[in-house]
């Protein structure tokens, strides 16, 4: 009876009704959508490096390394030399390394110098293996691979020629023209940083940089590395380009460690740490990843108080649209207890009708944040890398939702207690 009287009233009061449902809806979508993007972030990044057990750079901060060798945000202040990555790819705990150069770009995509090992062990979102679209991976110098997300922007496939330039900027004037390379595969989509990268053999980096590095002096110590000393292992030390790391002239920007068994990741960091030919740093990404959140919680909790606090300011609407009304109403309060409603129907009426007007915007928000996943998810994953799948709200959203559905009921207390001290002289008597 309450909730058929509830719906009449409402429907009377049908723009006020809708204006106040709408604010809602707008707050939940606000609130769901920063909770959803959260998430998402936070597993985006998890996912990127979800199968390495340590990173090694050049002595910096780990936030700064992990930033830079995986994400490509900003850049390395050094590099490791090739000798570095032998001795450290040489240690009984290591299985597998993967070597990184970082330094140009693809207009405005960072290029990537590896190895044949990054498409072999390289892992994302568990144990995930990366995977072509098309053609293949890169087998000598001039050959060069694309992420799934360049590819697409710059309208390449394998067959197409492109020119990398010097510097991480998006337009450069130091292009390498007399060292273009050849596309011979597309990554398929991964959603992780590894869609927005361009990859070449270290020894084609090299090569475009061999005339500029050819009037410097070579190093002593790199030039008696580079004669193969005894006992040299041959398919450990040369990468898929068939390149010998000790003559590489450019440095390594970083190194990808897996180890045969993760129980002795923190006696190989110790060890890195305490390397004596050069300085170096050696990070868990999964420890690293924790310091970024705890830099980025500030903005995360800051975020999340601004949409709580538009959440309360359309709630206030809906009690000021339920006091407003409250003056408009009193004749009709008046009928309803002279056809016999007690008080108490009285207050559950006007509560009623806040939890209606409460339930519906949480529904309409639940239902545009669904609408506009479905139609915004491939340009937020293309743009931003980010995977927002279209699906029910996760528990953490469910407990939100229940906290706001709690609210308005708690706000249409006010206005219930003001219909329940009301009496029935007060609405039949007319005031002038």
């Amino acid at each position: 009876m309450l909730l058929r009287l509830a719906l009449s009233s409402l429907r009377n009061r049908a723009l006020t009704a809708a204006l106040t449902v709408l604010s809602i809806a707008l707050a939940v979508l606000l609130l769901l959508a920063v909770e959803r993007l959260r998430g998402a972030s936070r597993d985006s990044f998890a996912a990127t490096v979800s199968g390495t057990d340590l990173i090694v750079g050049a002595r910096s901060s780990p936030v700064h390394l992990l930033l830079s060798a995986v994400f490509r945000i900003g850049n390395a202040t050094n590099a490791i030399s090739p000798r570095s990555w032998r001795a450290l790819a040489a240690r009984p705990e290591v299985a597998w390394t993967i070597p990184v150069s970082l330094g140009d770009t693809l207009r405005g995509y960072r290029v990537v110098g590896t190895t044949g090992a990054y498409f072999e062990h390289f892992r994302f979102a568990g144990e995930r293996r990366l995977a072509f679209a098309a053609g293949a991976a890169f087998r000598g110098e001039r050959d060069a691979v694309l992420g799934a997300e360049v590819a697409r922007r710059l309208g390449l496939a394998p067959g197409a020629s492109i020119v990398i330039a010097h510097g991480a900027g998006e337009v450069s004037f130091s292009l390498h023209e007399e060292s273009p390379f050849k596309v011979t595969g597309v990554l398929a989509p991964t959603g992780t940083p590894v869609d927005r990268g361009v990859y070449v053999s270290l020894a084609g980096l090299d090569a475009v940089h061999a005339p500029v590095n050819a009037g410097i002096s070579a190093d002593p110590l790199a030039e008696a590395l580079a004669r193969r000393p005894p006992g040299h292992d041959h398919e450990q030390d040369h990468g898929a380009e068939g390149a010998h790391p000790e003559a590489l002239v450019s440095g390594i920007t970083a190194v990808f460690v897996g180890l045969h068994n993760r129980a002795a990741a923190l006696a190989v960091q110790r060890a890195v740490n305490e390397y004596g030919p050069e300085p170096l740093t050696a990070i868990l990404p999964g420890v690293t990843l924790q310091e970024v959140w705890e830099i980025t919680g500030v903005v995360e909790r800051t975020l999340f108080a601004v949409s709580v606090l538009v959440v309360l300011v359309g709630l206030a609407g809906m009690l000021v649209a339920l006091l407003t009304s409250l003056g408009e109403r009193r004749r009709e309060m008046a009928v309803l207890r002279a056809v016999g409603a007690r008080p108490g129907h009285v207050f559950g009426l006007i509560l009623g009708e806040a939890a209606l007007v409460t339930l519906a915007g949480i529904v309409v928000g639940v239902a545009a944040l669904g609408a506009g996943l479905a139609l915004a998810q491939d340009a937020i994953a293309a743009r931003f890398g980010l995977l927002l799948p279209v699906a029910w709200p996760s528990a953490r959203e469910c407990a939100l939702l229940a906290a706001v559905a709690l609210a308005g009921v708690l706000i249409g207390l006010l206005p219930a207690w003001r219909c329940y001290r009301q009496s029935l002289a007060d609405g039949m008597t007319i005031r002038i």
